[in-house]
């Protein structure tokens, strides 16, 4: 079963984080959650974080994995949020047990879908060798030739761990996501529908989500309500937490 940090009780609210992240980047805003009264599960994704590896990686895979871990914890009437590749497992996930979600969170996604558009950021993964007695400084160098934006590299650093007292490695599969480097964008099949309370919300300086997206959004989730935090770029919950926190819990209570 997949791993998750568990704080709070309530009403379960799962959050399910973006392509090579990990429950960890939600841990503040998971904990502000918490104290707002609701059983916060941040998830770890099937090849992610601390969860187990498989050569099996598809939105369905992950989709099944968040429905077994529903069933082990007995969870129902859920709160479901999701960010990035955690938006579309999201979607893919209330569109089949629509009896399980309450409501229905998405973050910086569209159920399009979209060219693999990671490259640089799999170029420099892929361009480090681990070797025994390797440090994180000099990890951080050779991903730094192939990705400038610092928050980025910090992203991805938070992936590098001790395997052995001397040698590091990645957290993630990084050779199965070489393998299906196409799974990420998957579109949300055309008959995919949920039609309960749903929240898009996007990031002002990021083009994941078009005006021209609207109608796709509306098409599968009909009640659905967009909305955009200005001055946030992808990586809305690290960008602009505050706004974030306050529209989701806006949308909630309403």
């Amino acid at each position: 079963m997949i791993y998750s940090k568990i704080e709070g009780e309530g009403q379960p609210m799962l959050i399910i984080h973006g392509f090579l992240g990990m429950s960890d980047n939600w841990k503040t805003l998971g904990a502000q959650f918490a104290k707002l009264g609701y059983e916060v599960h941040m998830l770890d994704m099937r090849n992610h974080g601390r969860s187990f590896h498989s050569s099996n990686f598809s939105y369905q895979d992950m989709t099944t994995d968040v429905w077994e871990y529903c069933q082990a914890h007995q969870l129902k009437d859920v709160i479901l949020l999701g960010h990035s590749m955690g938006g579309k497992i999201a979607m893919f996930f209330a569109s089949q047990y629509p009896d399980i979600v309450s409501q229905l969170i998405v973050v910086d996604i569209a159920p399009k879908h979209y060219a693999p558009h990671h490259q640089d950021v799999m170029q420099a993964l892929n361009a480090v060798t681990f070797y025994e007695g390797m440090n994180r400084k000099e990890v951080e160098d050779i991903i730094s030739q192939y990705v400038t934006d610092a928050g980025t590299v910090q992203f991805l650093m938070k992936n590098v761990h001790r395997v052995t007292p001397t040698l590091l490695g990645y957290r993630f599969n990084l050779e199965v996501f070489n393998a299906n480097e196409h799974a990420i964008g998957e579109e949300l099949p055309s008959t995919a529908t949920y039609s309960k309370n749903t929240l898009f919300i996007r990031g002002g300086n990021s083009d994941y989500i078009l005006d021209s997206d609207f109608e796709a959004i509306k098409n599968h989730f009909p009640k659905a309500i967009i909305e955009t935090i200005a001055g946030a770029g992808h990586w809305v919950h690290a960008d602009k937490p505050n706004e974030l926190l306050e529209k989701v819990s806006t949308f909630i209570n309403s």
